[in-house]
């Protein structure tokens, strides 16, 4: 689906290790902290399958179910008020798992006509215009989320270097998945 193996390996080296570090968050923080973190351990191990080379390793149509079940349980955190401070986080876990979901559907319409991740590699699949549109989402935020993780004094702001805090690692994991849902897009 990705073009070169190595690529594919990247992505499920980086989604893989992603959802796993969120998978381990899922025990900590409050009950919406939790299903945050499940959520994003959903869509980085989900990813790091969809990712994997060769023929269709794991069933698109698995895919598209635990996509359209991460969607929806970002939709129901999003509509309940659990995301009140943090609404546009939300909606891009939405976003994210809509856009994983619509690859998911593009692997199994090409996997019915025989063509598994092959077809992906051979030429564009999907609507142009949705994957431009996502293409075009999944990167303006991942260099927004790249702008938060760069501390202030590389950003040329005074004050003591020593007194910047360091990344923040769930920043850090979105930036991870958005880049890693650009890269998979840019690959259809």
């Amino acid at each position: 689906m990705h073009g070169p193996g190595v690529v594919s390996w990247l992505l499920v080296a980086i989604c893989g290790a992603v959802g796993a570090y969120c998978l381990t968050r899922v025990r900590q923080g409050s009950a919406g902290q939790r299903r945050i973190s499940g959520i994003e351990a959903a869509m980085g191990l989900g990813m790091a399958a969809m990712a994997l080379p060769g023929e269709t390793v794991v069933s698109p149509l698995l895919l598209a179910v635990l996509f359209g079940a991460t969607a929806l349980s970002a939709l129901s955190l999003l509509l309940h008020g659990a995301a009140r401070s943090s609404g546009p986080h939300f909606l891009h876990h939405v976003l994210e798992a809509l856009a994983m979901l619509y690859m998911a559907l593009v692997m199994q319409a090409a996997a019915g006509s025989g063509g598994g991740h092959a077809a992906h590699s051979a030429g564009p699949g999907g609507v142009p215009a949705l994957t431009g549109a996502l293409l075009l989402y999944f990167g303006v935020y991942a260099l927004r989320a790249g702008t938060r993780l760069v501390p202030a004094a590389a950003s040329g702001t005074a004050g003591d270097s020593a007194a910047v805090p360091l990344p923040a690692t769930a920043d850090a994991c979105r930036l991870a998945l958005a880049l890693g849902s650009f890269a998979m897009l840019l690959g259809m």
